[in-house]
């Protein structure tokens, strides 16, 4: 079972309100995703789990178990895992390209281990996980999970073009945060769907009853949810960037602007100061990059850019009231919705 401990708060408020069986499902996850990240020789394995080690909300294998509902049983867990796998295969892939000392506020495995042990950890990472998937025969996940990384890569090619430049629109940013972000929320909620319709959850010789159709029909429901609480996700961590204490969210103010990230906050800031616009990001330091993020927060963007992230998990919520959920469901996956503008990491 999950340790208690070890899980952040908005996560532990799904806990306390679920029943037994998604702690339980959750703690099979972690045992699979430390067993995954073993066994491949010291310096990968060591890689792989000091990235383990790290942490975090577990929210993507999350979704994929409630999605699943209580009846999920393997094929729920086994997709929870390798949608981890994905994320912190592109964690450690990310820290490679930012070059970042830290993450969640522990050393990075590019930090400690170099660069190209941390890439193939990551690759590492992203086998293990399609593996996972394939060996089950579970083509659907496969496909699924498949379509949520290729969204990665272009996502990220959009970001690594766009670096530096302060005069991207709002549009651009938000097709950025659709494909690096809010995509692997869709895809968990989906990949939860069909763990429901796997050959080895189903009872054997069982015909479609009417809450598979029930829950086949609410397909476009749990995506659009899982895409909206994502992209409310990005916006929070990136509001967070500029203001979030260090201490809270592991890693300096300002990172993403010492990067070249130029996210909705410098965009909408730049709307009530002009002359934010013309700050050459290439020229920050540690000391200027939070001078600016002061500048940022003073015109009121990080209260703006909050707003806009309530109102797309309020909309996301909306799509609980489908009869493809249940009502354990709709309160559950509503926490997990509000968790993720209750968080500072």
């Amino acid at each position: 079972m999950t340790r208690r401990s070890a899980v952040p708060p908005p996560v532990t408020a799904v806990l306390d309100a679920s029943s037994r069986w998604l702690p339980v499902r959750l703690g099979e996850v972690e045992t699979s995703l430390r067993e995954l990240s073993s066994g491949h020789g010291e310096p990968l394995t060591e890689a792989a789990t000091a990235t383990l080690a790290a942490g975090g909300k577990r929210l993507r294998p999350m979704l994929v178990l409630l999605c699943a509902g209580g009846n999920g049983g393997g094929a729920a867990v086994r997709a929870a895992t390798a949608i981890e796998l994905v994320h912190m295969a592109t964690l450690v892939h990310d820290d490679v390209l930012d070059d970042a000392p830290l993450r969640r506020g522990q050393p990075t495995v590019a930090a400690t281990s170099g660069r190209p042990r941390a890439v193939a950890a990551g690759d590492l990472l992203f086998s293990r996980a399609f593996a996972l998937l394939a060996e089950a025969g579970d083509a659907r996940a496969v496909e699924l999970l498949s379509e949520a990384s290729v969204a990665l890569a272009h996502g990220e090619l959009a970001q690594r073009h766009d670096a530096f430049d302060t005069g991207i629109s709002e549009q651009r940013y938000l097709e950025r945060c659709r494909l690096k972000t809010a995509k692997l929320f869709e895809c968990a909620c989906l990949l939860g769907l069909v763990a429901t319709h796997h050959p080895r959850t189903r009872e054997r010789g069982r015909e479609t009853s009417g809450d598979d159709e029930r829950v086949l029909a609410g397909a476009e429901e749990m995506a659009e949810f899982g895409s909206g609480i994502g992209l409310a996700f990005q916006l929070l961590d990136d509001v967070l960037d500029v203001a979030g204490p260090p201490e809270r969210t592991g890693k300096a103010r300002g990172t993403d602007l010492l990067d070249g990230t130029v996210t909705l906050p410098l965009i909408a800031a730049a709307e009530a100061d002009s002359g934010i616009r013309s700050v050459d990001l290439r020229s920050l330091d540690a000391k200027t990059a939070e001078a600016l993020c002061d500048r940022i927060a003073a015109t009121g963007a990080l209260d703006e850019v909050r707003s806009r992230a309530l109102e797309m998990v309020a909309r996301a919520k909306e799509q609980l009231e489908s009869p493809a959920f249940d009502p354990e469901q709709r309160q559950l996956l509503g926490l997990v919705a509000d968790g993720v503008v209750q968080r500072y990491s």
